[in-house]
């Protein structure tokens, strides 16, 4: 009778031990998610720039503004390669009390670089160089103007604060003066600094997303 009863018990138990590892647990299973994938750089972008522009003459200054167009390729991981377009509309003069004298002006400018730059693993930023061809209308008198070819170097950080928008700072040293070749070359030449914030919005732009992993 007592080994009837005995394995009665060890059944018992076995058949509530099994029924409890069976039934789903309370806890919710953990999420891993993996850290995020490096930003990238590559692919077109469009935006928007204000500034202010300035020259070596005392009283030569003004404000601009416009848009740029561009393309970054992100050769490695720490270097991006690009080529960007931009159009500035301006008003870059020399300030005189007297609305007759002949005074240098600069009505709008565009130009064509190229960009190399390099970012740093860890943090969506971008720090360039950038040189290449500039073009402009300039009005050395009040008799009329022209536009004038040359050159433009500069460089910038821009920083990628969300997948698709980044914000810049640049400086660009702007020299147009293709047409100096006598003893008044150095009265036709138009030579100023720029800086300006920009904003640009990149298409499809880190396109990776996190990798979620349950277990």
């Amino acid at each position: 009778m007592k080994h009837r009863f005995s394995a009665g018990v060890c059944l018992l138990l076995s058949s509530t031990i099994t029924h409890a590892a069976d039934l789903p647990s309370r806890k919710g299973a953990p999420d891993f998610t993996a850290p995020p994938a490096t930003f990238l750089w590559s692919g077109p972008y469009a935006g928007v720039n204000i500034g202010y522009g300035f020259g070596q003459r005392s009283g030569f200054e003004g404000v601009l503004g416009g848009g740029q167009l561009g393309y970054n390729l992100q050769a490695t991981p720490l270097l991006v390669l690009g080529l960007e377009t931009d159009f500035q509309g301006a008003d870059i003069s020399e300030r005189s009390g007297n609305p007759f004298a002949a005074r240098r002006r600069v009505e709008w400018f565009g130009t064509v670089r190229g960009r190399v730059g390099v970012t740093p693993l860890a943090a969506p930023a971008l720090f360039y160089g950038t040189g290449g061809f500039a073009y402009g209308r300039t009005q050395p008198n009040v008799s009329g103007g022209d536009v004038r070819t040359g050159w433009t170097a500069g460089g910038g950080i821009e920083w990628a604060f969300r997948p698709d928008l980044s914000a810049k700072i640049e400086y660009l040293y702007t020299d147009l003066s293709d047409d100096a070749g006598g003893w008044w070359s150095s009265a036709l030449r138009t030579r100023f600094h720029t800086v300006r914030a920009g904003l640009n919005y990149h298409f499809d732009l880190f396109a990776q997303t996190p990798i979620v992993a349950k277990f």
